[in-house]
């Protein structure tokens, strides 16, 4: 019966792509989880009134993350691809997508990381210096737990949003659901394929919100 409904579907190929999606999404998501930390901690720090503030140490990095979070995605994999292929050798498979999403998302995550500290009251912020506790220790102590909650909570929105860019990613040859969707589905006109593509890429992003909200829901405990 299920054949008959979808007759262009090959379920190993499509099982083969779910994974390849699964890849560069969790890659992606764990580098753009580090990245953007470093990247919203130094905006914050950095910003005026806060431990380390530099007027032009903080607008250099402001403009980095302004300029990458701007670029549509798909322009940004053509503009990445000398580097990509310096980095990776090829333009084409998982492993090609990776620098593209990781640059693309991580200037996205460290402006909600940015957010999320500036929100933590920051009379806990002058308490814990008025205790003698060096920069590190306000870092790793303070503002990375105060803040965890958002975190998460921010971490889950950019890695829905890694979904959707490993989709684009796939038109370019990047392997996946998206690339799966395109050749097998657009170009040969076989809508089963990209119906069912479709709904494996939104069960992905389903379950990523379930964890994520459940996370969140668990850590925070105001």
């Amino acid at each position: 019966m299920l054949a008959n409904l979808l007759p262009n579907v090959q379920w190993e190929t499509m099982w083969a792509a779910t994974v390849e999606t699964l890849y560069m999404t969790g890659v992606a998501v764990a580098a753009t989880f580090v990245l953007g930390i470093i990247l919203g901690l130094l905006l914050f720090l950095t910003s005026k009134g806060n431990l380390w503030e530099n007027r032009a140490a903080n607008a250099v990095i402001a403009a980095f993350v302004n300029i990458f979070r701007s670029i549509p995605f798909i322009i940004l994999i053509i503009l990445l691809i000398p580097f990509t292929k310096w980095l990776v050798g090829t333009m084409l498979g998982a492993n090609a997508a990776l620098p593209a999403l990781v640059i693309g998302a991580a200037p996205f995550y460290a402006r909600m990381v940015e957010i999320a500290l500036r929100e933590i009251d920051k009379g806990v912020i002058e308490a814990a210096q008025a205790m003698g506790a060096s920069t590190w220790t306000i870092i790793w102590k303070v503002l990375l737990p105060e803040s965890l909650p958002a975190l998460v909570s921010g971490i889950t929105v950019t890695a829905v949003s890694l979904v959707s860019y490993t989709a684009m990613a796939g038109v370019v040859g990047a392997g996946g659901l998206g690339n799966l969707a395109y050749l097998e589905g657009f170009q040969r006109n076989h809508n089963d394929v990209t119906f069912i593509a479709t709904v494996l890429v939104l069960v992905i992003v389903f379950v990523i919100q379930l964890i994520g909200d459940f996370v969140t829901s668990k850590i925070d405990k105001r």
